[in-house]
């Protein structure tokens, strides 16, 4: 009988420690003062377009792509489904999408930007050692209807196509041109993480003979949350059967492939032809923050997996000495091993801090149920943006911002955070 009784006991414990945790979790949602001021701040933000920021003229698509939610709050929706619908008047005839479009003005870069057939208005660009612009495009269709109810943009006829139908192409442009056979997986250029700088050249954009293809976790994880989005809103228009096999096949070689099972993380390349980096640099020893945040939006992983994550995440952030786990990879890549040489060790995209990443593994962290832990690791996310009076590009080793004063994804990717947290309130 005592037993029971302490059985009993214990699990009452248990229960009143977790709805103990769980109430003052709430509280601190409920009481914070930063989280309306980055709100408001955010917001505010978001209200006046749709470029990157305040360093690029471009309207990008994987930037767009983390901030549309947002920008329904305070933006015309039909201004929104107008910039959604210029991509797919400058999608090409195989399908695949630019990186990002300019309005022409006088003096625009006829060299670097070419001029839309379909709307002369428009010029664009593609950085072509990227695999990402496409699962971009569709994830943004998907998250306009989600935030506006408008499903009618599927519909919309551009260039006598459904943007439907154009969102299939896009997808078919990835199994045509970056679906590697052997591996069963798409590829890209080496880059760092979800980069877009190679290290063969001094800026490192673009795709050409001295590029070492390569296969990561973050091509293909944002190409399973792509057809993930394609699948849930295509309906009868798609053909449905054939994106569920495809999702398939990537999510089971991804496991085959790209999970080191010895080191519990994702291997940062599986090369197709070699590798451009010392052999005397032991690049599977490299953690991928960004890209395994997108593993975990993609649902790769399980919830104990998502805890080492993390645990890994954190470890790296107290190595470095990195402001938060928007640390971009640990340890980093060595000096000179990229031309760019904003690429040194913690520049940029090689060690970088960006809460364009880190606040979607606050997201994340959140929906499978690490609540608590999701709170300690966005303050100091919080804390910097009223600091320093902005969403910043990134943040230095020693937390100083630096980049884009004025960057949108930024400011979308830790709005959806804190609404994730005041969701909880709603359901607590």
């Amino acid at each position: 009988m005592k037993n029971y009784l302490l059985i009993a006991l214990a699990a009452f414990t248990f229960g009143c420690t977790a709805q103990s945790k769980t109430n003052t979790l709430t509280e601190q949602i409920e009481t914070d003062t930063q989280l309306p001021k980055i709100q408001e701040m955010g917001l505010k933000l978001l209200s006046t377009g749709f470029n990157a920021g305040d360093g690029y003229a471009e309207v990008w698509i994987r930037d767009f792509n983390t901030f549309v939610t947002q920008s329904a709050k305070v933006v015309d929706h039909k201004l929104i489904k107008d910039n959604i619908l210029n991509f797919f008047y400058i999608q090409e005839d195989d399908g695949n999408i630019a990186d990002g479009f300019i309005t022409i003005r006088p003096g625009y870069d006829s060299t670097y930007y070419k001029k839309s057939v379909h709307k002369p208005t428009l010029a664009y660009h593609k950085n072509t050692v990227e695999t990402d612009q496409e699962a971009s495009l569709v994830q943004s269709v998907y998250k306009y209807i989600k935030a506006t109810g408008d499903k009618s943009i599927l519909q919309e006829k551009v260039v006598g196509k459904k943007v439907i139908h154009r969102l299939e192409d896009a997808m078919q442009f990835l199994l045509d041109e970056r679906f590697n056979k052997t591996y069963q997986l798409l590829w890209g250029a080496t880059t760092a993480d979800w980069g877009d700088v190679q290290p063969e050249h001094d800026w490192g954009v673009a795709l050409d003979e001295n590029s070492h293809l390569t296969i990561d976790i973050y091509d293909n994880a944002m190409f399973v949350i792509a057809l993930n989005n394609l699948i849930e809103i295509g309906g009868d228009d798609i053909n449905t059967n054939k994106w569920k096999i495809v999702r398939a096949g990537i999510t089971k070689n991804v496991a085959k492939y790209l999970w080191d099972e010895e080191r519990q993380k994702y291997r940062p390349h599986v090369y197709i032809t070699t590798s451009p980096f010392p052999s005397d640099f032991n690049e599977d020893e490299v953690f991928y923050h960004g890209g395994t945040a997108i593993a975990i939006e993609a649902g790769f992983l399980s919830k104990e997996q998502i805890k080492v994550q993390l645990d890994k995440m954190v470890q790296n952030v107290k190595e470095s000495g990195a402001p938060s786990i928007g640390l971009t990879l640990y340890p980093v890549y060595p000096e000179g091993t990229f031309q760019n040489t904003g690429m040194h060790p913690y520049g940029y995209q090689n060690g970088g801090d960006w809460t364009w990443f880190g606040a979607r593994m606050i997201t994340e962290l959140v929906k499978n149920g690490y609540e608590q832990e999701a709170w300690e690791q966005a303050q100091p996310m919080f804390d910097r943006v009223l600091k320093n009076k902005g969403f910043y590009e990134w943040y230095t080793r020693d937390n100083k911002p630096t980049g884009s004063g004025m960057f949108r994804g930024s400011a979308g990717v830790l709005l959806d955070a804190i609404d994730a947290f005041e969701n909880l309130t709603v359901n607590n």
